[in-house]
């Protein structure tokens, strides 16, 4: 393994959209949502340390779900687990993790990566990742990872390659498009030229914070900051620079704006756990289209529903068809599957909390 990569897995989320079985107080990469016995942060950890060394991995949480981060990967050391005192966005967490990383390594080359993702063909997945990290270890620009769009999938963000740079599937990337309609979907699938964006990201450490403080104006302060807290002998809170950041993604406050972005054509498979239709287009189902998340269900008359209830609860339905079946704690929700603002009514109505 190459001494020179590291990761930065987040887990600060949380998963409202896949309320009530996603919630608050545990959120979806705290939950092992297929009867793996593996939690989706526990999968990610497993599938990176695969081929980036185990005490060159960070993990990024908000600070109420600190305790079940300990929990659940043990083995990582404490001064690797970083605290998000607030919300303030993806991108407020990666610099803040980029900045820790570079205190070891100023050319650090790091794989961002979300904690709630399902990914198959392992191999092709680290194939693609190693291949990402030596790029940006030779080259002065940041990088994506792609998948091929198959489907016109509203749901997922989209990128536009544009000429190509190099080797290994890499292009330069013309334009961002999040969560499109579905007509620009369907063109964006015809065209061939869209990749959908798996939120993967590459970046060497010190491009990365170069091109923060260049482009975005609230940073160019915080992230001296940053450097100055990192170096401190207590270098696991920084509230002061939180509160004073904006609220902005990593795809929306840097790479929407920065010109030394490139992305990367990946062949394994993947698929977003965001929502209840994502992942049941994504897991097998029955004749008629319907998926069982580690469920017992009897099911007459039924077709493209998706069911998830606790172990030892089973469903006898009848009649229901493109809904979703969904149990956790004190809550049943049966829900239109295509109806998301009734969804999101639920999960933030505080008598459902």
């Amino acid at each position: 393994m190459d001494s020179r990569n590291y990761c930065l897995i987040l887990a600060g989320g949380t998963g409202q959209r896949l309320w009530p079985v996603s919630r608050s107080t545990k959120p979806k990469q705290f939950l092992d949502l297929f009867g793996t016995g593996r939690t989706l942060l526990q999968q990610t950890y497993d599938r990176v340390t695969r081929f980036i060394d185990a005490d060159k991995i960070y993990v990024s949480t908000n600070l109420q779900y600190l305790p079940l981060v300990y929990e659940q990967l043990p083995q990582v050391d404490d001064m690797h687990i970083l605290e998000e005192p607030l919300s303030r966005g993806t991108l407020a967490s990666v610099t803040w993790g980029m900045t820790m990383i570079s205190q070891c390594d100023s050319e650090a080359r790091v794989l961002v990566t979300p904690s709630d993702q399902l990914i198959l063909r392992e191999e092709k997945y680290g194939r693609d990742v190693l291949d990402g990290l030596d790029f940006v270890g030779e080259h002065q620009g940041m990088l994506v990872m792609g998948i091929k769009a198959t489907r016109a999938e509203t749901g997922y963000g989209y990128i536009q390659k544009g000429g190509e740079t190099a080797q290994n599937g890499i292009s330069r990337v013309k334009a961002f498009t999040e969560k499109p309609s579905k007509t620009f979907a369907e063109m964006f699938v015809k065209d061939g030229d869209f990749l959908w964006n798996t939120g993967l990201q590459v970046f060497r450490a010190d491009v990365f914070l170069k091109t923060i403080t260049t482009l975005i104006p609230e940073y160019q302060a915080s992230v001296p900051r940053m450097l100055e807290d990192a170096q401190s002998d207590d270098a696991k809170l920084v509230p002061e620079v939180f509160q004073v950041l904006p609220k902005y993604s990593l795809a929306v406050g840097l790479l929407e704006r920065a010109s030394n972005v490139c992305v990367k054509e990946c062949s394994f498979d993947w698929a977003d756990v965001g929502t209840w239709t994502s992942i049941r287009d994504n897991q097998p189902a029955d004749n008629d289209g319907n998926v069982l998340m580690n469920t017992q269900a009897y099911l007459y008359d039924c077709s493209d529903n998706i069911i998830r209830l606790p172990n030892g609860r089973k469903a006898v339905v009848k009649g229901l068809h493109d809904y979703v079946i969904a149990e956790e704690g004190d809550i049943l929700m049966i829900c239109p599957r295509e109806d998301v603002g009734a969804m999101r009514k639920m999960h933030t109505d505080t008598k459902f909390q």
